[in-house]
């Protein structure tokens, strides 16, 4: 079928909004008509090949969307159904058969290496093959996922907003909901207050930890960070984070969430636990030095990696939305709509901290 999606050509160019051929779904596989589309900043890595994807490509990873059509075996979904598209995973690995999907085996294959798992591709500008993203392309009208990356969700809540469920929301809640999992009482600082540390914070929320502090250098996102729920917020650039968070918790946190990727933060975020704390890392992060005995080893720290929130999405997206619908998980308020057309200003937007956490909604 004919269809309309946003093709990268180039690192770090623009997306263009052209017509490509979407093939039918094999064996496992579904077509989803998409209805919105969440920008996660892994989009633009793979745009600005710091994660490189082959090129060229129609990128795209929180999608959501209606069932056309399901090929042979699938079980899970039927036409008309409801879902939200996440990440890939093979199903077959030991991490996946032990319920650990985020850490497959072949993930990066999977996700970023350009073809669906059976190795070939579904999109194609003319005769020339078109990358896919995640497994499913969602920056287009249509795309064909693998059953493994589909959640049916209930038809009560608004689908346009259910994308980022998919990636960005469900890191940050997952990493405090299932891999950090702070009890009651205790205390947490999340370092960066976009959609992922917003979602931290809400989740931070639902197990009712006793402080909740927010770290970031835009003050428009510390004032969400409160909205949100922080007891306490500071501004990076203005004060000496890990003595203000030692201060405000006697002695630093339990935990801590760190998005943001920055080696320096990702170091604060480790020196702000008291002794025995843990510190979740969910950003891109580079090099970073640290004095092993002195930083972690001799208070009994530790520094943990998190992937997609360390969650089953299809077990735990549904989660989100009932937490979504009893109202203590209100990720509705981070975003903000456009149009398939004006997807680069929405990366713009995104970039430049205008928005949170920008929607293409696709208006079939």
């Amino acid at each position: 079928m004919k269809t309309k999606a946003a093709i990268t050509y180039d690192k770090g160019a623009d997306f263009e909004i052209e017509e490509v051929e979407l093939q039918d779904p094999k064996a496992n596989e579904v077509l989803i008509k998409v209805v919105a589309s969440g920008v996660c900043h892994t989009d633009a890595v793979a745009r600005d090949q710091e994660a490189p994807t082959p090129l060229p490509a129609v990128l795209g990873h929180e999608g959501s969307g209606i069932v056309q059509k399901v090929g042979e075996g699938v079980r899970s979904v039927e036409e008309g159904d409801h879902v939200v598209l996440s990440f890939s995973s093979c199903g077959q690995c030991e991490n996946c058969l032990t319920g650990n999907p985020a850490y497959c085996d072949v993930m990066v294959e999977l996700n970023f290496g350009g073809a669906m798992p059976d190795g070939t591709h579904r999109l194609y500008k003319g005769e020339q093959e078109l990358s896919s993203f995640f497994g499913q392309s969602s920056f287009g009208m249509y795309a064909v996922a693998h059953e493994r990356n589909i959640v049916k969700v209930d038809k009560d809540v608004d689908l346009e907003l259910l994308g980022p469920l998919g990636c960005g929301i469900q890191t940050g809640s997952g990493t405090v909901l299932n891999k950090l999992q702070p009890a009651f009482g205790e205390t947490i600082a999340v370092y960066g207050c976009g959609a992922v540390g917003l979602s931290a914070i809400m989740a931070a929320n639902i197990v009712g930890a006793s402080k909740i502090i927010a770290v970031d250098v835009n003050d428009s996102r510390l004032e969400s960070a409160r909205e949100f729920g922080a007891t306490h917020t500071f501004n990076g650039k203005e004060v000496d984070v890990v003595e203000e968070i030692k201060q405000a918790t006697d002695g630093g946190t339990h935990y801590a969430v760190e998005t943001t990727g920055v080696p320096e933060v990702t170091r604060q975020s480790v020196l702000a636990l008291r002794p025995m704390g843990v510190s979740a890392v969910v950003g891109v992060t580079p090099d970073t030095t640290f004095n092993v005995f002195e930083d972690i080893m001799a208070e009994g720290k530790a520094l943990v990696g998190a992937i997609e929130g360390d969650a089953v999405p299809q077990v735990f997206i549904p989660k989100m939305i009932e937490y979504y619908k009893m109202g203590k998980f209100p990720f509705d308020k981070l975003v903000k709509y456009y149009s398939l057309e004006e997807i680069n200003q929405a990366f713009a937007d995104s970039a430049d901290g205008k928005t949170v956490k920008p929607i293409i909604k696709m208006n079939h």
